[in-house]
């Protein structure tokens, strides 16, 4: 199959790609380097610098490539971060997918596989936990907006195309946190600065940065830090190559990726004190 991943330099889309091109799949990668980085894109795949909001040339790669399924990742993803540059997000992650989605339209394109978040939930009540595809979607940060206005436009998109007799089939995986890398060691998280937890943890392990900041000590926890769902990125990677295959013409799955556990900030340090000595 041919397959365009947009946002292949970055962290879960290298790792998209290299998976693809292990399973003998031909891979274009697409990213602005923007926060990817142009290394961690492996040969055989190609890797094409620009927008994926650019009309033109996404309609130009999909057609000359002749592309079968498109791997959404290109975004900005940091809760906070969008809180203070809302702009800057719906920009990034609403209008660029949707002049994505319009790439896709005008070349014909069938198929889409589109990184969500499990930040479209927002904040559920307790008994809604663990989270389910069927939990109510009530996002509180403009990121989990902008994801969630997507999957509502790939919903009606897909119905237009129904309409029209030519079927587009969309899956929408909606990830909780996302930690790890690849078992050879050649990719893995590369944050510039590094915020996520599970790296940080392990910088500071191996004595790269001098300890570590636990924000919060009193959340209604057992241990009082904050707990999170992580996902291995393989295991990610693995359920998108499922997606992809699985998806038949007019379908619209979503689903949610995570092991539906959480860890606490503290029980992630002493995992990594225990395993590192």
């Amino acid at each position: 199959m041919n397959v365009l991943v947009t946002g292949g330099a970055g962290y879960i889309g290298s790792h998209a790609v290299q998976r693809l091109a292990k399973d003998g799949h031909n891979v274009i990668a697409l990213d602005n380097l923007h926060r990817g980085h142009r290394q961690a894109v492996l040969p055989p795949a190609e890797l094409i610098v620009g927008e994926a909001g650019d009309v033109e040339l996404v309609e130009s790669v999909l057609r000359e490539r002749n592309i079968d399924c498109v791997m959404h990742f290109a975004a900005l993803a940091y809760v906070g971060e969008s809180v203070e540059e809302p702009l800057w997000y719906y920009r990034n992650n609403t209008i660029q997918t949707i002049n994505l989605i319009h790439a896709i339209d005008r070349a014909g394109v069938q198929k889409l596989v589109f990184s969500s978040t499990c930040a479209t939930y927002g904040e559920p009540a307790e008994d809604q936990l663990p989270i389910k595809e069927t939990c109510p979607q009530n996002p509180i940060s403009p990121y989990g907006r902008s994801k969630l206005m997507i999957e509502h436009v790939l919903h009606d998109y897909a119905r237009s195309c129904e309409l029209k007799g030519r079927p587009f089939a969309f899956a929408t995986p909606r990830y909780f946190n996302v930690a790890g890398a690849d078992r050879s060691g050649v990719l893995g998280e590369d944050h510039n600065p590094e915020t996520h937890l599970v790296p940080v943890v392990l910088q500071a392990a191996l004595g790269l940065r001098d300890g570590i900041k636990i924000f919060g000590t009193d959340y209604p926890t057992p241990d009082g830090t904050c707990i999170r769902d992580y996902v291995h990125v393989e295991d990610l990677v693995d359920a998108h190559v499922l997606l992809m295959n699985a998806l038949q013409p007019g379908d619209r799955r979503a689903y949610n990726l995570g092991i539906g556990r959480g860890y606490s900030v503290r029980e992630i340090i002493e995992s990594a004190r225990r395993v590192s000595g």
